[in-house]
């Protein structure tokens, strides 16, 4: 397990302030640009995509996008870590799964039906 213990600063710096702003702007720009310009509709649609990567780019720069890079990182090593199953132990898992499904499904409907046969004649009488 990696485990880093680390100091997280509280508050916002102005300079990150500033990006989240200037993200903000650069997305609702995009957005507005969708429905003010002319152009045909694929051309606008990737203007909008490249409005919201370039504001994803400009919070990639703040603190918050560093802690994320670092917990994306961190992810992809604890996955490397991870066993995964063989076919066969796959199929055979899912095949348990399925039966058991299959019978928890029919032991409700078994008592869905005792139930409405005991209500149908609860209200005949």
């Amino acid at each position: 397990m990696n485990s880093k213990a680390q100091v997280v600063p509280t508050g916002t710096r102005a300079g990150d302030i500033a990006k989240y702003v200037a993200a903000m702007a650069i997305a609702a720009g995009g957005i507005a640009a969708f429905y003010l310009l002319s152009w045909p509709a694929p051309l606008r649609g990737l203007l909008v995509v490249a409005a919201f990567a370039a504001a994803i780019g400009v919070l990639a720069l703040t603190d918050i996008g560093r802690r994320g890079r670092e917990f994306l990182s961190e992810s992809l090593f604890e996955l490397r870590k991870v066993v995964w199953p063989a076919r066969q132990e796959t199929l055979r898992i899912t095949g348990v799964v399925l039966l058991v499904v299959l019978i928890i499904s029919l032991l409700l409907a078994g008592f869905d039906f005792l139930i409405s046969i005991a209500i149908k004649w609860l209200l005949s009488n």
